[in-house]
């Protein structure tokens, strides 16, 4: 018995030699697709992933934005022209995504095709930037959002006490954390009936639109492109606050490895599911013009609330409640999606080993989502982050753009990955164009030092890179070592792989 288990001592530590070897040096591109670890069972079939593309997208934006895009090109007919072309700009950048997703059936979005096409470096930038900046400040913002709408009612006549808000948002933050860090399947059904509850409220606006149409409210529309303000710096912006209104047209690729059957649902996910979205959000656009003219849509607070007030009379409490739903269930669909990356990172060593631990009970990446969630509360306590969203936002595409641009190189050196789904070249080639417009518009056309900032924080994870990742002090990991092993403890969390076997 004792040479019996010397041996397969021996036979283990030979294996995690193995392993490290195969670490240390770059991935066996011809098997890759079978390397992809499927740490989480496949439970997100055909409906649920286009609900989460549906419910991710439309959240608070189509309900803010229209002011913004309006306010750059300053007449109806350029303004239903954005949106449009916004919604084909998503469309094309996801079916890119879908190459990437099938080619690399990894979870974590970008992270993993960025770690593929060009190395650890860019993979931790992104990572870096997402993780502590644009992903959690998005989540408390369309938190902070839907605790305006919901508390609204109680105070009328009044805005609401900015201490309510956080509170309530900081709730909403905690129990969407619970509930994804409870169970995938929960989330997933969570996230269907928001997306049934939001679809409720797009289509009574669209209905009433359409009837007030056939009515004859018209006027609006005539001469739709006069007194226009077209230039490239406001076609740009215009497209910059339309595109995030779309934002999370990617988000699917964060939980590939939990798909059913990846290779067919994700691209059909995204063919139904991105489209949809773009009719609704063109529809919805003709109905609020259906009943306020351009000046009067740029001076709306809430150009839902205006909609329901002056279509929907006694009725008209059903818009902030609906739009309630519809934001937490946007803030849902984040971070069902986000805590993914967390995982992966984690899991690359590029965040704290705990991150990649999933729970033993539920198979969920609860540390991951639990992080996630905690770094969302921080932004939540400050009073104005809106304008922090704004500034670091055009920090997304210049990834996106990456990430596409990852596609073309990996075209040429990783011609033997199987590509189950193969866009044309000319696709990521006008997306990658685009991602360059959209990055440097807001600079040239109106710099502000927030955006040098933003660029220096990105940069400064290569610091971070360097002294935790490249390097990986032994200091650090005496520290990090006895937190990991008492978290894992009081959170029942396992390495993936022990889960696996």
């Amino acid at each position: 018995m004792g040479e019996e288990s010397l041996r397969k001592r021996k036979g283990e530590d030979k294996g995690r030699e193995d392993t490290q070897s195969i670490q240390s040096h770059e991935p066996q591109t011809t098997n890759l697709q079978k390397q992809a670890k499927h740490s989480f069972p496949s439970l997100v079939g055909l409906i649920s992933g286009i609900c989460m593309i549906v419910g991710t997208i439309i959240g608070s934006g189509i309900f803010v934005s229209p002011k913004s895009v309006l306010a750059n090109v300053e007449a109806v007919g350029p303004c239903l022209t954005i949106w449009a072309a916004c919604g084909v700009l998503a469309t094309l950048g996801a079916l890119c995504f879908a190459e990437l997703g099938t080619m690399i059936t990894k979870s974590g979005g970008e992270y993993p095709y960025l770690m593929e096409a060009f190395g650890p470096i860019p993979a931790f930038l992104f990572s870096w930037t997402s993780l502590l900046v644009t992903k959690p400040s998005s989540f408390a913002i369309i938190c902070l959002s839907f605790a305006e709408y919901a508390s609204a009612p109680f105070y009328p006549g009044c805005d609401p006490p900015q201490a309510v808000i956080k509170c309530l948002a900081a709730a909403a933050i905690v129990v969407i954390t619970i509930v994804n860090s409870l169970s995938v399947k929960l989330g997933s059904y969570l996230q269907n009936f928001l997306t049934a509850a939001k679809m409720i409220i797009v289509t009574i606006i669209i209905v009433s639109g359409i009837v007030l149409l056939a009515q004859g409210k018209t006027e609006n529309f005539k001469d739709s492109f006069k007194d226009s303000k077209i230039s490239i710096s406001s076609i740009s912006l215009a497209f910059y606050n339309g595109l995030w209104a779309y934002d999370g047209w990617n988000q699917l690729n964060y939980i590939t490895e939990e798909l059913k059957n990846p290779y067919r649902n994700l691209p059909l996910s995204i063919i139904i599911g991105i489209p949809l979205v773009t009719v609704c959000y063109v529809l919805i656009n003709v109905s609020y013009f259906t009943v306020m003219t351009s000046t009067e849509l740029l001076q709306s607070q809430a150009v839902a609330v205006t909609f329901g007030d002056r279509v929907l009379y006694p009725a008209s409490w059903i818009v902030p409640l609906f739009v309630v739903f519809s934001t937490i269930g946007s803030a849902n669909g984040t971070c069902f999606t986000a805590g993914r990356l967390v995982y992966v990172a984690g899991r690359e060593g590029h965040m704290l080993k705990l991150l990649s631990y999933i729970s033993v009970k539920r198979l969920t990446p609860a540390p991951a989502i639990i992080f996630y969630g905690a770094i969302a509360i921080i932004y939540v306590i400050p009073g104005d982050i809106e304008t922090l969203i704004n500034y670091f936002s055009f920090a997304v595409w210049i990834f996106y753009g990456l990430t596409v641009l990852a596609l073309i190189v990996m075209r040429f050196t990783r011609k033997q990955l199987e590509r189950p789904i193969r866009v044309p070249i000319i696709i990521p080639v006008i997306v990658t164009l685009v991602s360059i417009v959209l990055v440097l518009a807001p600079i040239i056309s109106a710099p502000e030092l927030a955006y040098l900032y933003c660029i220096l924080f990105i940069l400064s994870g290569l610091i971070v890179y360097a002294l935790f990742v490249h390097f990986n002090f032994s200091w650090a990991q005496k520290i990090s070592n006895p937190i990991t092993m008492h978290l894992q403890m009081l959170l029942e969390v396992v390495p993936a792989e022990e889960v696996a076997t």
